[in-house]
């Protein structure tokens, strides 16, 4: 009797494991901006990935710089991001196999209801933040080293102010990790670098009423669909280097091998499929897009 139970216990085992490990393979590690998970967008897009496709998806939301280190050291299997430049750089240094152009929204550049810089409806940006560094008016910028971050410190770069350089050291999960950017020059109390996520600092913009540069669709997600909302509104809308375009990245295998590289391709190809590109077109809040599809069909 004993023995028989025995191998019956390694028969239920022999047969459970195989489809357990199998479950486990099927779970993708992306790295993406917060952007993508504070506007919702994933949240109304990876159950229908899962659905389509039985992989399970477990997201690491942070800056895009962030994100993209996790894609060098082969902490993940893709990335989805929003830093064209710095995307091309993963590529050519190895760390990506190819870039998948999946949607597009834009940045703006929101303020208090008073709008003390006088920037409203202007759609020339770095003419707003010019106007905003000579007011002294407050201003939130993320610090972190993201995606909204890097086209920041573009448009700052754009004003031809006296620019400072400047190096600081922020802790995520405590890690910490030093970046280096670039800020007008005697800024004093005025230029608040909060290193955070993108609904972190229009929380905190708002609060303090202070201007922020902000993607869109995080923004109509927190003036529109939560019962908090937001004083803040739209000041600086429509200048094309406003433009904010994702691409997603799987890693490359001959740098890591033990990424899913599978499992990640299949992943983009949905994203650009006439499926996923269906699903990002037909994503709203409130009746409002929040992202314009980029894969032609």
């Amino acid at each position: 009797m004993k023995r028989k139970f025995i191998a019956t216990v390694c028969l239920i085992i022999i047969c459970v494991l195989p489809g357990s490990v199998l479950g486990a393979d099927k779970v993708l590690k992306i790295s993406t901006t917060t952007s993508t998970q504070a506007s919702g967008l994933f949240d109304f897009l990876l159950p229908e990935f899962e659905e389509d496709t039985g992989i399970r998806v477990k997201v690491f939301a942070k800056g895009t710089g962030a994100a993209i280190r996790d894609g060098i050291d082969g902490n993940v299997d893709v990335i989805f991001v929003h830093a064209r430049a710095r995307e091309e750089k993963f590529i050519a240094d190895g760390y990506g196999t190819k870039r998948y152009a999946v949607m597009h929204n834009d940045f703006v550049i929101l303020g208090p209801p008073e709008d003390p810089a006088g920037v409203r409806g202007l759609s020339d940006a770095a003419g707003a933040l010019t106007r905003i560094a000579r007011a002294r008016a407050l201003f939130v910028s993320r610090g972190d080293d993201s995606g909204t971050h890097t086209k920041e410190q573009t448009l700052w770069k754009a004003t031809k102010l006296e620019l400072d350089n400047k190096t600081s050291t922020i802790v995520k999960k405590r890690t910490p990790r030093t970046i280096s950017f670039v800020h007008p020059k005697g800024s004093g109390k005025w230029y608040l670098s909060i290193g955070q996520g993108m609904g972190k600092a229009i929380t905190f913009a708002d609060e303090k009423k202070a201007y922020t540069l902000a993607d869109r669709g995080t923004y109509i997600k927190y003036k529109h669909g939560r019962d908090a909302g937001l004083d803040l509104e739209i000041m600086c809308e429509g200048d094309l280097v406003l433009n904010n375009p994702y691409g997603v990245i799987p890693v490359n295998p001959k740098k890591h091998p033990h990424v899913q590289y599978d499992l990640a391709e299949q992943f983009a190809d949905w994203l650009v499929s006439a499926r996923g590109q269906s699903l990002i077109v037909n994503y709203r809040l409130l009746g409002k897009q929040l992202f314009y599809p980029d894969a032609i069909h």
